[in-house]
């Protein structure tokens, strides 16, 4: 039996194509419209409908390229089911390099929302029902927010045995992070849903980050693998190792002052270490940032300017501490140039 065309945000798109499709979200002040820009690539054999989509926050570029070099790769082409491709889902945010909209709001805590509340909650609610009721599984693209940057992992709601756990060891980010839902989230509403979906953390905002972007696209196409939708001699190969982690912390600025980091992004470190030292210009206060567990650095601050209790190095907690620092150090030693020009 022939597989049926998809009706996705008032477009029919038959099998076996490939349609770049604009949703009319809103107009700017100008009258200038707006719109979240799509591409669906329909296959000709069911499977699933997998939607892929970046720039939920406005200015975290890294998976606007991610999704670019998704759609120009080769090993799409044959594909069974759907994917669904939303490089920037907040075009407000994405063209005034800001996080947010322009109501303040984080359209990342506005899910479901509502086609009759604040700006946020009516984009939530066209995203929603437009494009992520449509889908069976869900990648979300993210990076560290301005000023920080995360080590690539994948942060999910582990469940054993579960579709989402199958989808994050397949992805191969060194990091998995067991991580709670937060309300209003994508994430939140999909997994509610029975949605399996993952959020992959890599990078800075407003930055194109080389060591986040391809093991990005990577991943995404490693989870496609997972779920049949693509096939090939890359079908067979078993992804990097990874390390789910427990729990994370923050070790935060203990006086108002300039950072100087004494340790580097993936950096494995145990509890009470010196992370880093803040000072006030003259060097006559000085505090040291020492961590609250032993752990992986997974996210820290690029800023050096830092006021008492910011949050500093985001260490993660793992039950197999020398398998993580093993998975991390092999995903350092695969990168070309080597890690030590990149943090």
């Amino acid at each position: 039996m022939a597989r049926a065309p998809l009706d996705l945000a008032g477009t029919r798109i038959a099998p076996g194509t490939r349609t770049q499709i604009d949703v009319p979200v809103a107009r700017l002040y100008t009258h200038a419209p707006l719109y979240i820009p799509l591409e669906v690539v329909h296959g000709r054999q069911s499977g699933p409908t997998l939607l892929v989509c970046g720039g939920i926050h406005g200015d975290e570029i890294n998976g606007v390229e991610i999704v670019r070099r998704l759609l120009r790769s080769k090993q799409i082409k044959g594909l069974r089911g759907t994917l669904i491709a939303a490089p920037i889902v907040n075009v407000f945010g994405f063209v005034q390099h800001s996080r947010y909209l322009p109501d303040r709001r984080d359209l990342n805590r506005c899910f479901p929302g509502s086609e009759s509340g604040s700006l946020g909650g009516r984009v939530a609610a066209l995203f929603r029902e437009q494009i992520v009721d449509h889908a069976t599984h869900i990648i979300d693209l993210h990076t560290g927010a301005i000023h920080r940057t995360n080590l690539p992992q994948i942060r999910a709601q582990l469940e054993a045995g579960s579709e989402t756990e199958r989808m994050a060891n397949a992805f191969g980010a060194p990091v998995i992070l067991n991580a709670e839902l937060r309300e209003g989230s994508l994430r939140h509403y999909a997994q509610n849903r029975g949605i399996p979906v993952l959020t992959y953390e890599a990078g800075e905002a407003l930055r194109f980050d080389e060591w986040a972007i391809s093991p990005g696209v990577r991943g995404v196409l490693r989870v496609m693998r997972r779920l049949g939708m693509l096939t090939g001699e890359h079908r067979r190969r078993q992804p990097p190792s990874a390390e789910v982690a427990n729990g994370s912390s923050w070790a935060r600025a203990p006086i108002d002052g300039i950072l100087r980091p004494q340790v580097r992004l993936g950096a494995r470190v145990a509890k009470g270490e010196l992370l880093g030292r803040v000072a006030d210009p003259f060097g006559n206060a000085e505090g040291e940032v020492l961590s609250m567990a032993d752990g992986i650095v997974i996210g820290m601050s690029r800023l050096p300017l830092a006021n008492e209790g910011e949050a500093l190095f985001h260490v993660a907690r793992f039950d197999a501490i020398e398998e993580a620092e093993s998975a991390v150090e092999g995903f350092h030693s695969s990168l070309t140039p080597p890690p030590d020009s990149l943090y």
